[in-house]
C-alpha cells in the first residue's frame, strides 16, 4: 500500500480484487476503544460489543488493552507489549509477514493508530489505517457483518525496534534539544483538568499539539501540506529531532501517524505522562503553551 492511510474507496477495491484469491486479501483489524477513567463499560458499549453489532466483512476484533499493550505498572498505563505476546495476538488476528494489514476504529483513528504504530515498530512492512474508520465505510455504503469472525492463523513474527522510541530521560532532553509534542487536550496539558491520571501537568519544555487538530470534522485526516504547516509552526519540520507523548502512549501514536502523513520522522515516548509521573523526582510543568498551533 505504501501510504500510512487508505481510503474506503481503495479498501473496497482491494477487497473486491482479492475476493477470488484470499491469499491477496489484507488482514482487517477492528480496534474500537475509548479513552476514559477505569470503569466497567455499560452493557453493549464495549469495543467487542460494537464490533459484533457491525463490522467490515472479514475484520477481526483486536482488544487494545489486551492485545496492544502490556500490563500496567512502572511502564505506564499502556506499556508496549512483549514481542512474544504481540506475535501471538497478531497471529490469532490473521496477520501474515508478507500480506498487508488495514486497521480501523469507529471514526477518528485514535485507537487504530496504536495498532498501526505497533505493527510498524514490530517490523510489519505494509500496514495502513482506514482513513475515517468505520464511519467513513458506512457513509460510502459499505457492507457490514454482524457477530464474531475468526481468521486463519497468521505467521507474523514481532521483531521490536523498527520505529524509534524515547524513554523518560530522552523525552526530557528532547523537550529542550528538539521538539517534544504533547498530544493531549489543551486542558490536560495546562494541568487544568486531568480525568485519567493522578497528577496533572506536562513535561517541561513540551509543546502542545492536540490530536483532534489532525482531523477534518468528518474524521478523515487533513491533507499532508496543511499538517506539515502546523508542525513547522511548532518547529517540527524534520530538520531536528521530533517526538510525541500523551497520557499513556495511545493517542500519541495518532500524532506519529499525522507526522508520517506530513513527511516528518518522529519518535514515540511509549510510557508517556502515566510513566513520567511515577517518579516523584521528575519535574512537572503547568500552564498554556504559547506556541500551540490552532
Amino acid at each position: 500500500m505504501g501510504s500510512p492511510l487508505v481510503s474506503v474507496t481503495e479498501l473496497a477495491r482491494t477487497l473486491s480484487d482479492a475476493s477470488s484469491d484470499q491469499a491477496r486479501a489484507p488482514a482487517l483489524l477492528d480496534v474500537r476503544w475509548e479513552l476514559g477513567p477505569p470503569a466497567p463499560p455499560a452493557p453493549g458499549s464495549s469495543g467487542r460489543d460494537r464490533y459484533e453489532q457491525g463490522h467490515i466483512p472479514g475484520a477481526v476484533f483486536v482488544d487494545l488493552d489486551r492485545d496492544l499493550a502490556g500490563t500496567p505498572g512502572p511502564g505506564g498505563r499502556h506499556p508496549l507489549p512483549a514481542a512474544e505476546a504481540f506475535t501471538s495476538s497478531m497471529r490469532a488476528a490473521g496477520v501474515h509477514e508478507h500480506r498487508p494489514v488495514v486497521v480501523y476504529d469507529a471514526a477518528t483513528s485514535m485507537a487504530a493508530a496504536r495498532a498501526w504504530w505497533l505493527l510498524r515498530y514490530f517490523g510489519h512492512p505494509d500496514t495502513a489505517v482506514l482513513d475515517g474508520g468505520l464511519a467513513a465505510w458506512e457513509r460510502s455504503g459499505g457492507e457490514l457483518s454482524r457477530g464474531d469472525e475468526r481468521a486463519e492463523t497468521g505467521d507474523f513474527v514481532a521483531r521490536p525496534g523498527a520505529m524509534p522510541v524515547l524513554d523518560a530521560r530522552a523525552a526530557a532532553a528532547l523537550a529542550y534539544g528538539g521538539v517534544l509534542l504533547d498530544a493531549r487536550s489543551a486542558e490536560r496539558f495546562a494541568g487544568e483538568s486531568e480525568p485519567v491520571d493522578p497528577v496533572a501537568g506536562h513535561i517541561p519544555g513540551a509543546r502542545n499539539r492536540p490530536t483532534n487538530l489532525n482531523l477534518r470534522p468528518s474524521g478523515e485526516f487533513r491533507d499532508a501540506a496543511s499538517l506539515r504547516a502546523d508542525f513547522e509552526r511548532l518547529g517540527a519540520s524534520g530538520a531536528g529531532s521530533v517526538g510525541a507523548y500523551c497520557g499513556s502512549g495511545v493517542t500519541a501514536a495518532h500524532e506519529l501517524l499525522a507526522l508520517e502523513v506530513a513527511g516528518v520522522p518522529a519518535a514515540l515516548y511509549p510510557g508517556s505522562w502515566s510513566e513520567w509521573i511515577i517518579d516523584p523526582t521528575r519535574p512537572i510543568a503547568s500552564g498554556e503553551d504559547p506556541g500551540q498551533a490552532g
